[in-house]
């Protein structure tokens, strides 16, 4: 009868259940303890190291950079100058971060941080002192961009170049010698100008070449006028009248081609390009140092 009516209790769902429910009690604690267990676990995997320089004064986080700079250890002085910029964004520290993580950046090899901190620089403070040298550094990174270096390993005439990067170097330096012409960089940069006024006339008067040879001489005649307007003096204007002598000729414009041809003469009474038309180079223009 005790074993009959314990199987009527089974059976209509009295005993059983209660079991049930007690399984299911643990593996749901067991399993809650398992997912406390990997999310504990992968919290303490992906926790940042602490970082040791939290409460540094600016002078410290300065000091550190700089010797992080004396070293040549340019990403980590980076890293540096912008906690500082970041925690102490006033003040004369904050400044000279501004003007030296300009330089960090292009030694680091990225030129396009650098010239955007230097941009930024001059947007912030239009009357520094050090602004000279702030034009000096863009000046410098446009150059090398474009720079005579690169001509010399790839063999390539910098003028036949996208000329961007040479007018930008031309607009920065431009600028320092006109607005601190007595700067200890102003010397340098003079220099640097000389060579870029011809660069970028060497490049009018390029494509100007190409398209005297493709037949396309009204678009010759106006690249070869932009290097003599826009260059005088500079040693590729020669070939610029040279260019238009020829272009004018072939457009049966003898008037026109007349006149240029007797500026020519004029400015340039020994001018190989009258006596011989183009010649090959003995050497790259380019080669000034």
């Amino acid at each position: 009868m005790q074993l009959n009516s314990l199987a009527m209790q089974a059976a209509c769902g009295h005993v059983a259940p209660v079991r049930r429910q007690g399984l299911v009690t643990r593996l749901g604690l067991a399993l809650a303890c398992l997912l406390a267990f990997f999310v504990l676990a992968g919290c303490a995997n992906t926790g940042k190291e602490p970082d040791p320089t939290v409460g540094w004064t600016a002078e410290r986080l300065y000091k550190e950079a700089k010797d992080e700079m004396d070293t040549g250890n340019w990403t980590q002085a980076a890293k540096l100058l912008e906690k500082l910029e970041s925690r102490y964004p006033f003040g004369v520290f904050a400044q000279q971060a501004q003007i030296d993580i300009a330089y960090v950046y292009w030694k680091d090899g990225s030129n396009a941080q650098a010239l955007a901190a230097i941009d930024r620089f001059e947007r912030l403070h239009p009357n520094h002192p050090s602004l000279d040298y702030m034009l000096y550094l863009k000046g410098l990174i446009n150059f090398y961009q474009d720079s005579a270096f690169l001509a010399s390993l790839t063999r390539q005439d910098p003028s036949e170049r996208d000329p961007k990067g040479a007018r930008e170097s031309f607009d920065a330096f431009k600028s320092l010698v006109a607005r601190f012409p007595d700067s200890k960089y102003a010397p340098d940069a003079r220099l640097r100008l000389n060579y870029l006024v011809n660069s970028i006339a060497m490049n009018e008067v390029h494509v100007a070449r190409l398209y005297l040879d493709r037949g396309a001489y009204v678009a010759a005649v106006n690249r070869a006028q932009t290097a003599v307007r826009d260059f005088q003096g500079a040693p590729a204007v020669e070939e610029a009248l040279y260019i238009m002598v020829l272009a004018y000729d072939k457009m049966g414009m003898t008037d026109l081609r007349d006149d240029a041809s007797r500026v020519l003469s004029m400015n340039y009474p020994d001018s190989t390009f009258v006596k011989s038309g183009f010649q090959k180079e003995s050497g790259p223009w380019w080669k000034i140092w």
